[in-house]
């Protein structure tokens, strides 16, 4: 190596005041003409292949790591597809990008040099899982034909909900999201993932559950190949689409869930059936029935030539009533489910204005009936056996009192007339 600490003292005085472009332009000298090739070991983080065939990473090791590039020419070139996790062994130079003011190495060959720490520990867990049953494809549960409520165990201020919630929106007016909030990168990720997992069949808050978050790094995503998320994803209740990063990233909880989702909005289009595609179904069989119903009407013509025209239309309302019927019953599917939730709020507001209503004395005494004391004592009479003749009474109805005297007290219908009371 040329360079020493001494060197920047020959090349300038120490009141020397630079551009930022002098400055840099000046490392950039001295780092490329420092280094000649040299063979970096290293494991490849975040992986990001561009559409013009240059690829970006980053190759690092417990105490540091390197931004690497490797142009086009280079990666056609490659015995094998590099991924996250990968160890490898790569000759390359070191470069100077001005336009950020960091350095990196620009990579000319590439090899692997075993298999990464991350994926080798993934990897260990897998086999401990699988072996526990947790992947198991008999105990995955089917996702719902049309859920009310959908739940999201996310990132509050991620790109993921924003593309759910622009999904769902876009699918169906109808659905409801609900956000279970959750740290998803970080130590405390993983328990706080889990926890809102356990919240959400806790309290049965959701029909369907999307469990994930955006792209990154592959330790971005460790969180939900925790064995604590793992689990809670296993033992939901409720079904759950793991939809971690992006369609070339994988979490263990995707081998969990009861159904994996390339992308957030993926998770979404699994979860959230499009309104339009349902009418259109609908549309659809409506359709074939009107056109079975015809053609089986076009057989019974030909078939009942022989048979009176009273025994024709006998038979053939026997076999058109159950068609008509699914026919109906189809077409009123779609609105029942949609209006159902509301009528069924409007009932139980009804019932309680009802008996609310049926509570207050006022109504009571509004409807006719009276209230009836005893004078003397202000006793609510209840039973003809508490008056005698000559008792004096209060009549309350509505409005105003009506005082009376006692002239006789019948028993119920079908007991004797009591004309003296306690005589």
């Amino acid at each position: 190596m040329r360079y020493n600490s001494a060197m920047p003292e020959t090349f300038f005085q120490s009141d020397t005041v630079f551009t930022v472009t002098q400055l840099t332009n000046l490392i950039k000298d001295m780092v490329e003409g420092s280094f000649p090739d040299i063979v970096l070991e290293g494991e490849i983080s975040n992986y990001r292949p561009s559409s013009s065939g240059h690829v970006y990473f980053v190759i690092k090791d417990s105490g540091a790591q390197i931004a690497a590039v490797m142009w086009k020419s280079t990666a056609a070139r490659l015995n094998f597809l590099p991924k996250d996790g990968n160890l490898v062994r790569a000759k390359g130079k070191l470069s100077v990008y001005a336009a950020r003011g960091n350095y990196q190495i620009v990579i000319s060959a590439m090899d692997l040099a075993g298999s990464g720490n991350i994926l080798l520990m993934l990897e260990e867990r897998k086999k401990k899982l699988a072996a526990e049953g947790l992947f198991d494809e008999g105990r995955k549960k089917p996702l719902p034909a049309f859920p009310d409520t959908i739940g999201v165990v996310t990132s509050p201020t991620g790109a993921a909900l924003r593309d759910i919630l622009q999904i769902t929106r876009r699918r169906s007016k109808y659905v409801n999201v609900i956000l279970f909030p959750a740290i998803v990168q970080g130590e405390s990720a993983a328990e706080s993932v889990a926890r809102q997992i356990e919240t959400a069949n806790q309290f049965k808050m959701c029909d369907v559950l999307i469990v994930g978050r955006g792209g990154g790094s592959l330790e971005d995503l460790l969180p939900f190949s925790e064995e604590i998320v793992v689990r809670a994803v296993a033992k939901s209740q409720i079904p759950v689409i793991s939809a971690v990063g992006h369609e070339i990233d994988w979490a263990l909880c995707d081998f969990a869930a009861d159904r994996r989702a390339p992308t957030p909005s993926a998770a979404a289009e699994l979860a959230v059936p499009v309104l339009d595609d349902v009418l259109y179904y609908f549309e659809q069989k409506e359709k074939e029935f009107e056109s079975e119903i015809k053609n089986r009407a076009r057989t019974l013509r030909l078939m009942v030539q022989e048979f009176s025209p009273e025994n024709l239309e006998l038979r053939f309302r026997a076999i058109e009533q159950p068609l008509l019927q699914r026919f109906d019953g189809a077409k009123e599917e779609l609105l029942f489910n949609l209006n159902e939730r509301v009528k069924e709020a409007k009932r139980r507001l009804e019932k309680q204005i009802i008996l609310l209503e049926s509570s207050n004395p006022s109504a009571l005494l509004q409807r006719g009936y009276s209230m009836v004391r005893d004078a003397a004592t202000g006793k609510i009479i209840r039973s003809f056996d508490q008056v005698q003749k000559g008792t004096k009474i209060e009549v309350i109805p509505a409005k105003g009192k009506i005082f009376a005297t006692v002239d006789s007290a019948l028993s119920l219908p079908g007991q004797t007339e009591r004309d003296n009371i306690g005589a």
